[in-house]
């Protein structure tokens, strides 16, 4: 490579904020190669820790960053090994497992006399997050001591896979680094490297590499998810914690360290540029403090000056991508509500070089894209560099401000205590529209009397707490498992220790008590009360603008908690609970010798049901209400016949569960189902569906038996042999074109000859001429067909009598509604519904549903009957929703009648994401009725 030789002049102006340490490469630009020329190591011998670390290139076959490598997560975690024995600089812990059971490692960088004191230095920073009990003075005092704690992250999004390697050099440098700022900044500072998906950088990285020829190198092909259960889901697990690592992050995160920055990096890069840095989009979520979010953008500032006074082109920010601050469930954003500061950057760049492109309107310098970059070849050692700078930006701003991040993050904590300790009220949107109407032609210097007639009316005060009480809960393991999120977030939650009384409701023992004078009340907030999504549009009167995510989540919502929202302030006596709860545990009431009568309304009595028909005992559905040891179980009580088998079964089971099972002199009175044990074949297609790898996680949480089952098996095996269900979740079916159903574009499937052999029948795509009349025969005969969201084109397919009720016609042509009339962006509604139906048994009359720009259905003749429907003008209950009185009368789910079996098609998305628990019974139900309904007379 030719060097060009800078003049003093160029070279005092790139080294202004440049890091002084050697580069490992030469970037491939002019003005680049002019910084890292300048960028010379300082003069003088190493320490013998720091002569002792063995360089990147000494370790691994090929050096990280160079053009057709990837490590994998083996060799990672080889050279963090030896980098942990080589250096006083650095100390390895294992955070966790991951869910294919790999260890997941952090390296924890700081001076030595840190990393001798990290204990203390941690218990500064949990004391000035969480911020209870702590003075001004005592922040100040303890900002004063302590260091700034800075979480970096690489490989959450495995095909990312910049981020890992990139991470090796970082690691190494700040190991050797002899020069001022690696020293000034160690001192200061602590560094958290973690790694957030070992599972998928192993798959990835082996994937890639299985080519000896480099040329032929790609990962593109990918045959499953690089995460087990949720592939790219994976960072919108945060608020939910279900899968093992987000659980290991957020212990990290908001219960062991409390990080001041959470630094989580991605790709790829806006096209025709390099890197996305903050600031971000508007909005924000109104339940954040405002500090965050200013500390947040000036943070992503102060990186794009260093990538510019470096010399290094190409960042962007805010209009160059969609990337906002208002869905609660990603790694970068749920720090927001927990007063941390969350970056994210997207970068170009992996093992095979690449072409920035040229976008015109990028090459004109302005705010959000300070310094245009032209178009060249992009190698990954490019990345590289740019991941240096941008890492070193963020440890240098940790270490010129670490007492005013400590204090800050204090400040913010103290904020939400306040606010949560007082009568304080919300802006949202609804209630600017609302004072924008009264004021009419004057909205622009409307009344200020506004905002007490509007805003800070007694009805609208925030609340003090939330009390859920035990006794009140149609699913208490389930209400539970939403308490054990709030508690993995870092959030206090209380426990009653006897009885009391708040505005005139007695409450047991046992209550569980979640206020909001707490230091993460934003978290509290977001999690019980309704998301009002601003009504962003694309221009003035133009379409909506899509939220980045879904635009309403309320989980206590989704998972069906019943609570008191308190608005004055309250006491109980209550104890903080150590760590995560388990459900009150579950009894056997009676002393009848005939059975056993359970309830049907807990998720968990399906975990007891599957295990019962495991061990050949035929349980049934009782169709009507049952009365057992003077409890009133509804309609779909569960009998089981008294055996000695099915006795140890229950009496195992219950106490765990968190379910009573009675036990009754005779059998419930009432026609019965009988259930049977079930085979349940969920479709799949090769490389992996996240709708389909979700639903596998809750089958085999929830012991039902299943297969995944591929297009090429369903157009050539004996389906009715081999299954009694198959279930096809949203978007799995992508090949079946229906004009009422928006297009999905997945993945091209690969070329048979570039995949292993074994994984050869994995290919393949449903369609219409093979497929379907398989399945509709598969259904004639007695074969349950499951269908969700955009999957239930197959539905209309099959000649269902329903049809798409969110369409427009314009002649002969069919299509969905377009967004300027009906806009439903992922959003919690209200639905009614029909209880008698076995497809709902357990469910209660009306349910929080979840829905995403999906469709619903008219039923149009017999053999069709609505289980959910929409009964209102008004079903949104959090979220956003553009003339939502479209679906009145529409349904959300619907029983179908195919000759000898059912299809159950679902409109709404009753387990999206693992998260609803609270319409998870409409979809498990499904899995045991149609076979049951099979095999009656």
């Amino acid at each position: 490579m030719k060097r060009i030789k800078p003049s003093a002049g160029l070279t005092a102006l790139l080294l202004a904020g440049t890091c002084l340490t050697a580069p490992l490469f030469m970037p491939h630009m002019a003005v680049a190669e002019v910084a890292a020329e300048a960028s010379s190591p300082v003069a003088g011998p190493l320490s013998p820790a720091v002569a002792g670390v063995t360089a990147p290139k000494d370790f691994f076959p090929q050096e990280p960053g160079s053009d057709y490598y990837l490590a994998n997560y083996s060799q990672y975690e080889a050279y963090l090994k030896l980098l942990a024995e080589q250096s006083d600089r650095m100390k390895l812990e294992s955070f966790g497992t991951t869910e294919e059971g790999r260890t997941q490692w952090m390296a924890i960088v700081s001076t030595p006399e840190n990393l001798a004191n990290l204990d203390r230095y941690k218990d500064i920073a949990r004391r000035l997050a969480k911020a209870e009990g702590v003075t001004e003075e005592e922040a100040r005092q303890l900002a004063a001591e302590g260091k700034s704690v800075v979480w970096i992250d690489a490989g959450l999004h495995a095909t990312e896979t910049v981020t890992t390697q990139g991470q090796i050099h970082v690691l190494y440098r700040l190991l050797t680094g002899q020069d001022a700022e690696t020293l000034r900044t160690l001192d200061d500072t602590i560094l958290l490297f973690g790694h957030v998906n070992p599972d998928g950088l192993e798959l990835v990285a082996d994937w890639y590499m299985r080519k000896e020829n480099p040329q032929e190198r790609s990962f593109r092909d990918l045959p499953r998810l690089y995460q087990k259960y949720t592939g790219h889901d994976n960072n919108r697990d945060s608020y939910m914690v279900s899968q093992a690592e987000t659980e290991n992050v957020n212990r990290i995160h908001y219960r062991e360290w409390f990080p001041q920055i959470v630094y989580n990096q991605h790709q790829t890069g806006p096209r025709g540029m390099v890197v996305y840095i903050p600031p971000f989009r508007d909005p924000f979520n109104y339940n954040l403090d405002s500090l965050v979010m200013n500390l947040t953008s000036e943070l992503g500032t102060t990186m794009h000056s260093r990538l510019v006074s470096e010399g290094k082109a190409g960042s962007g920010s805010n209009s160059v991508g969609a990337y906002s601050t208002w869905h609660n469930g990603m790694v970068r954003s749920t720090p927001y509500y927990h007063n941390t500061i969350g970056i994210l950057t997207e970068i170009i760049g992996g093992p095979t070089p690449e072409q920035i492109a040229l976008v015109p309107e990028h090459q004109l310098a302005r705010n959000d894209v300070p310094l245009p970059i032209t178009p060249r070849t992009w190698h990954l050692r490019d990345t590289v560099e740019y991941q240096w700078s941008l890492n070193r930006a963020i440890i240098d701003y940790a270490s010129r401000n670490k007492e005013r991040l400590l204090f800050n993050i204090w400040r913010m904590g103290q904020n939400a205590i306040e606010r949560g300790s007082t009568d304080t009220w919300q802006v949202t949107p609804t209630l600017v529209d609302q004072m924008k109407a009264a004021a009419g032609e004057n909205a622009r210097t409307a009344d200020p009397a506004l905002l007490d007639t509007i805003v800070r009316t007694a009805e609208n005060r925030m609340p003090r707490g939330y009390i859920i009480n035990p006794q009140t809960q149609r699913d208490l393991p389930a209400t539970v498992a939403f308490l054990n999120t709030l508690i993995k977030n870092g959030v206090d939650v209380e426990v009653a220790e006897r009885p009391f009384t708040v505005n005139g409701t007695r409450y047991p023992a046992g209550s569980y008590v979640v206020k909001t004078a707490q230091s993460y009340r934003p978290h509290v907030l977001d999690m019980f009360e309704p998301q009002d999504h601003p009504h962003n549009t694309e221009y003035p009167g133009g379409p909506p603008k899509l939220p980045y995510d879904v635009a309403g989540y309320t989980l206590a919502f989704q998972m069906g908690v019943s609570f008191d929202r308190i608005q004055d302030g309250f006491e109980a006596p209550t104890v903080k609970a150590a760590d995560v709860l388990a459900p009150p545990p579950g009894r056997v009431i009676g002393n009848g010798r005939a059975g056993f009568v359970i309830g049907h309304e807990e998720n968990n009595s399906f975990i007891l049901t599957n295990r019962l028909l495991a061990a050949g005992i035929q349980p049934e559905w009782i169709e009507q209400s049952v009365r057992a040891n003077g409890e009133t179980l509804g309609a779909g009580a569960i009998w089981v016949p008294a055996s000695e088998q099915a006795a140890a079964i229950i009496r195992e089971a219950v106490g765990p569960l968190g379910i009573d099972a009675h036990a009754v002199s005779r059998r419930p009175a009432g026609e019965g189902m009988a259930l049977k044990p079930v085979r349940v074949g969920l479709v799949d297609r090769y490389g992996g569906v996240m709708s389909s790898g979700w639903t596998r996680f809750l089958l085999e949480r929830y012991e039902f038996p299943f297969e995944v089952v591929y297009p090429q098996a369903l157009d050539t095996e004996d389906l009715n042999a081999k299954y009694d269900v198959l279930v096809f979740t949203d978007t799995v079916a992508p090949a079946l074109d229906h004009p009422a159903y928006r297009q999905t574009n997945p993945y091209p499937q690969p070329k048979p000859e570039t995949v292993p052999a074994e994984m050869r029948g994995w290919l393949g795509e449903v369609t219409a001429e093979t497929t379907v009349p398989r399945i509709a025969e598969f259904a004639r005969k007695g074969g349950t067909v499951v269908t969700i969201g955009n999957s239930n084109r197959l539905a209309h397919l099959l000649g269902a009598p329903i049809e798409p009720a969110l369409v427009k016609t314009e002649g002969e042509r069919v299509r969905p509604l377009p967004n300027t009339e009906f806009f439903l962006p992922g959003s919690i509604l209200s639905a009614k519904v029909e209880t008698a139906s076995p497809l709902a048994y357990g469910m209660p009359e009306r349910a929080d549903v979840f829905f995403n720009n999906g469709q619903t259905f008219r039923v149009t003749g017999e053999g069709a009957r609505t289980v959910v429907s929409f009964d209102s003008d008004a079903p949104l209950r959090s979220g956003w929703a553009h003339n939502q009185e479209i679906l009145k009368d529409t349904s959300a789910v619907v029983e179908v009648d195919l000759g000898e079996g059912k299809l159950f098609a679902y409109g709404a998305e009753v387990i999206q994401r693992a998260q609803p628990h609270g319409t998870f019974r409409l979809f498990f139900n499904g899995l045991l009725y149609g076979p049951a309904s099979a095999n009656r007379d």
